[in-house]
């Protein structure tokens, strides 16, 4: 019997992906409507929604490891 692998539930990888649409979507409206301003913001929000999405794999990824480590030790 194959084991089946623990399903971790990342959930800043939603979040994450939700503000990069939201940034992505302010950004294209903003440019139509020319707002600079905003414009700013929402390529900041989109810069920091990448880097969240990936730290939280690593963390997770981590998880998986020490829940590996942890059943080799028992």
């Amino acid at each position: 019997m194959e084991k089946k692998k623990k399903l971790r539930c990342p959930l800043g990888v939603p979040g994450g992906i939700i503000s990069a649409l939201i940034g992505l979507v302010g950004v294209i409206l903003n440019i139509v409507n020319f707002d600079l301003f905003n414009l700013l913001i929402s390529f900041a929000l989109l810069l920091l929604a990448m880097p969240f999405v990936r730290v939280t794999m690593m963390v997770h990824g981590a998880n998986d490891r020490l829940d590996e480590l942890e059943k080799k030790v028992k």
